[in-house]
């Protein structure tokens, strides 16, 4: 059996602690793999060859800090198949998915080539006789990145490489379901040239987390997970005088005006909710219905639903895979399951499905639930996975309160095609990104990713600016110098003396 095993100063380090997890085929059930998983000790020594590296990477030039993200960029991209086929057969996805998720990583290490403006600093001159105040920014250290499993490539690609740019070292712990291409993105780095110790991978479960979280030299922590996680992790960082951003999750709302165009509607409610598995947290998990246009809404959906292909995702033809565990997998039906029973309308019912040949596999179909109540828990809940609640409101302001009043606000959408209505909307609502006509709002590289309320916990958003202030530290620098012509005397300058 295949193990994944630490990557630390930048070499393959077997795992010490005896402790191995289970990593899962999820079209076949199959365990194919088992990953190590950390002690603290074990912790320790990544953290402490991160320190040793940040010595020399952290002065280093901006120049010899791109020209390794360069070359990175590259073998990212002719690599780029292969670290898909990693996450197709550890996450489950399909490949054309999980090669997007690639090229979605490597916008951010675009960014990171380009990081040389966003670096530059301020500088203020004769503020008073002859003072000069400037403004730079600095490494912090070693830093920490904690990733989910819906994302084994792109995620860690949100944090490290801006990391990294930035002048700090970093500890990556990915999530131990699908540890191969968190490996895989660290071996390329090395290959890229980036020196040893500057970016190091450790797997493990909640001991190798609160490892991260308590270590004194590591300076901060990024998360992306679930509230609850979210909310732990920045609570027990922040506790140990830790930088935090943590990224919790999501119930993302798409309302659609009577004035939408339906069928593009339905196509985005489709695509967003049920891409992926629905195992993301930008996915549309509820649609708001406004005025008469729930019950043809529902009919659009329903019909190009019962469409999509389920089957493995190294199968061309599959448009969605499965999820990533059997425990998953039950615990998304039995929302399914109990949605009758607490009032919602039932139209398509996926739980039961299975592929011919896969019967062992983490399968469940399309579910689809109309008249959604909102004390539901279908509706309260994350469920992540392929359920779309659809819900009522006769009213724009019925829509907005009803979806300002969920305790998540990481993004939203509206179909309309009136340009005030719009307009109105991404001002009221209170959610982090905003989607007009466009259903999944996933802001590009160079603008930062991040929600409100119990889907952010931090200042700071991820990737783009938000991600660069996060990674670096601001140091003012107030400078006074005497004229060269009060130079003291016996020191001739050339210049004329003051008189």
């Amino acid at each position: 059996m295949k193990t994944v095993n630490h990557w630390i100063g930048g070499k393959t380090v077997e795992g010490a602690s005896g402790n191995y997890g289970p990593v899962t085929d999820p079209a076949t059930g199959a365990v194919t793999t088992q990953v190590a998983l950390a002690s603290a000790e074990e912790v320790d020594a990544a953290v402490g060859t991160a320190r040793e590296a940040y010595r020399s990477w952290g002065q280093s030039s901006l120049a010899a800090r791109t020209k390794v993200l360069f070359a990175y960029r590259a073998l990212l991209d002719a690599n780029r198949d292969a670290i898909a086929e990693l996450i197709t057969a550890e996450h489950g996805k399909v490949h054309s998915d999980a090669l997007g998720e690639v090229a979605r990583g490597l916008e951010i290490v675009e960014l990171a080539c380009g990081i040389t403006t966003q670096l530059k600093g301020e500088l203020s001159t004769s503020v008073s006789n002859r003072v000069d105040v400037s403004a730079i920014r600095q490494p912090l250290g070693v830093v920490a990145g904690i990733t989910p499993f819906n994302f084994p490539a792109m995620v860690p690609m949100w944090m490290f490489p801006l990391a990294i740019a930035c002048g700090n070292t970093f500890v990556l712990k990915p999530s131990e379901k699908d540890p191969s291409a968190a490996n895989k993105l660290a071996e390329l780095a090395s290959e890229a040239g980036l020196p040893d110790g500057v970016l190091n991978v450790v797997h493990g479960d909640k001991a190798a987390v609160d490892a991260l979280l308590a270590h004194p030299d590591v300076a901060a922590v990024s998360f992306v997970g679930s509230t609850p996680i979210a909310r732990y992790i920045h609570t027990t960082a922040s506790a140990n005088g830790k930088r935090v951003q943590a990224l919790g999750g999501a119930k993302n709302h798409m309302l659609v005006l009577p004035d939408a165009d339906l069928d593009a509607a339905a196509d985005a409610a489709v695509s967003a909710a049920y891409g992926s598995a629905g195992e993301r947290c930008m996915a549309i998990s509820a649609v708001v219905a406004v005025g008469a246009v729930g019950d043809t809404l529902v009919e659009k959906i329903r019909e190009r639903a019962e469409k999509i292909k389920i089957g493995p995702g190294n199968d061309p033809t599959s448009e969605m895979g499965p999820l990533i565990t059997a425990a998953h997998r039950d615990k998304v039906a039995s929302y399914v399951h109990g949605a009758a029973a607490q009032g919602c309308e039932v139209v398509l019912d996926g739980t039961g499905y299975t592929v011919d040949g896969f019967e062992d596999g983490h399968w469940i179909g399309l579910s689809l639930l109309d008249k959604v109540p909102t004390d539901s828990d279908a509706y309260r809940d994350e469920i992540f996975g392929p359920v779309l609640c659809v819900l009522r409101a006769e009213t724009y302001e019925e829509g907005v309160a009803l979806i300002n009043a969920s305790p998540f606000g990481n993004g939203t959408a509206i179909f309309t095609r009136d340009g005030g209505a719009a307009r109105r909307f991404q001002l009221e609502i209170e959610a982090g990104m905003v989607g007009v006509n466009v259903p999944i709002p996933v802001p590009v590289g160079y603008h930062s990713f991040g929600g409100w309320k119990d889907s952010l916990f931090g200042d700071h958003h991820i990737y783009g600016n938000d991600g660069i202030h996060f990674y670096t530290r601001g140091k003012v620098v107030t400078t006074r110098w005497p004229d060269p012509s009060e130079t003291p005397t016996g020191v001739d300058l050339g210049f004329p003396t003051s008189r």
